[in-house]
């Protein structure tokens, strides 16, 4: 992305969030170039655990990342309609990507992916491997750091379907 070009912004959903924080990588949210972060404020809830929700609070305090809320009528409705099958913050994510063009990170599959591919189209989502993979092409991460998170990561019962984050960049 040219250096003039304006951010792409990615509402995260909290899965993203407390994958990053069990591997102390929330960071990588914020120096992904070409990308700004949002969290909906029904996601900053979602973060229970006390330790987490400090680093998340410090995160948005420190402006790093920025709460936005939803205020708009018809958005309103469409998140009420969303909360039928999906978490708040699932269906936050989904009513501010569509309200604003934006991209979504979220680990969730089955009905969210659907009704992502509905109301955004195709491929306007990513998941915490595809954050990884854009962190490692970035020079922010090596594979071997991304791999001992996927580790990290299994340890918390969050399997990634690879070996290692080679096989995906085509490395060996």
């Amino acid at each position: 992305m040219a250096g003039t070009a304006s951010p792409r912004t990615l509402v995260v959903d909290a899965n993203i969030i407390i994958n990053l924080l069990h591997v102390g990588r929330l960071a990588l949210l914020t120096a992904l170039p070409g990308y700004e972060c949002v969290v909906p404020e029904e996601v900053v809830v979602e973060i229970t655990n006390p330790a987490q929700r400090q680093e998340l609070d410090l995160a948005i305090s420190n402006g790093f990342l920025r709460v936005e809320t939803i205020t708009d009528f018809e958005d309103l409705v469409e998140y009420a309609e969303l909360r039928r099958t999906l978490g708040r913050g699932e269906a936050a994510c989904l009513v501010l990507a569509r309200r604003h063009g934006w991209l979504v990170a979220s680990d969730e599959k089955g009905r969210f992916q659907r009704e992502a591919s509905t109301r955004l189209g195709l491929g306007r989502t990513v998941n915490t491997a595809g954050i990884f993979v854009a962190a490692i092409r970035a020079g922010l991460i090596s594979i071997e750091d991304a791999d001992q998170a996927k580790s990290i990561l299994e340890q918390h019962r969050f399997l990634l379907p690879f070996e290692s984050f080679s096989d995906i960049l085509g490395e060996s």
